[in-house]
Parts: structure tokens; sequence; C-alpha cells
């Protein structure tokens, strides 16, 4: 999934996290009108600790986006839709 050339979106959340929740309806309408263009995935930190380890995230949310396997921006903390798309603008 991570290999097949479509940028995908994988945002580390956890359940306790209010920031993480703020962001989600966005993602969401992120996938609703880019769907064609960028995946976005979602890993529960708290139920797979190993791949939160394994990629480094510090805090939750963090969005790493990736191109070909590779991390090729990370995003930390929530934003406004607006912000988000702008800060993936040269990856869509």
């Amino acid at each position: 999934m991570l290999r097949d050339g479509t940028p995908i979106l994988v945002d580390f959340w956890a359940e306790w996290c209010p920031p993480c929740k703020m962001i989600a309806p966005i993602l969401e309408q992120i996938e609703a009108e880019y769907g064609d263009r960028l995946r976005i995935a979602k890993i529960n930190g708290d139920e797979h600790p190993e791949i939160v380890e394994r990629y480094g995230v510090m805090g939750f949310p963090t969005l790493n986006l990736y191109r070909d396997g590779q991390v090729v921006q990370q995003i930390m903390g929530a934003r406004s839709k607006r912000r988000l798309l702008a800060d993936l603008a040269g990856h869509l």
C-alpha cells in the first residue's frame, strides 16, 4: 500500500487526544474531495505502539505523508482544512 505511487497520509492518533478528534472530520472531508489523488489511513497509537515507535511519532496527532514508501512530509498537531491543504499542496 505504501509503495503504489499514490500519496498516503497516515494519521497517528489516540482516542484520548482532543486535537485528534478535531482533525478527524477534516481528514474525512479531504479524503472525500481528494480520494482520487490521496489515500488516508489511520493508526491508533495506543493500540499500535510498535508502529508509533518505528516511525518516530512523538505526539498526537501526527500526519505522515508517504510517497513510494518514504515519508515526504510530517505534520504535527491539528490544523484547519485550509492550512492542511496548503501544507499538502505540493504533493496532491
